[in-house]
């Protein structure tokens, strides 16, 4: 795969994110995606996870950490707990209010 073919797709990608970004915005649905998220991930002990990572890494580094230094070493980890069925579940949201914005049924 060449160079520019690579960054078409990224630069295509990001595109598509700023526009579903953007037409949740202004429907009024980003703050029920966010809510939707928000639950699912408390239901399922990802936050409880997360909080633990934080303090171990305090624990282990000290309680002068950063915020930043801990956001950097917690980000990666915490995006990769985020059970699989919430992110289809999110996605399969998102794909119904495009469609029904859209006027399309699935």
């Amino acid at each position: 795969m060449n160079l520019y073919f690579r960054e078409n797709k990224l630069f295509q990608t990001m595109t598509l994110t700023k526009t579903v970004d953007q037409m949740t915005i202004l429907s009024g649905d980003r703050s029920k995606l966010k809510d939707l998220l928000c639950n699912r991930l408390a239901e399922c002990g990802w936050r409880d996870e997360v909080r633990l990572m934080f303090r171990a890494i305090i624990k282990e580094k000290g309680n002068n950490t950063k915020v930043e230094q801990l956001i950097t070493e917690v980000t990666p980890k915490a995006r990769a707990l985020v059970p699989d069925a919430v992110k289809k579940e999110l996605l399969m949201k998102i794909k119904a209010i495009l469609a029904a914005q859209e006027g399309i049924d699935l």
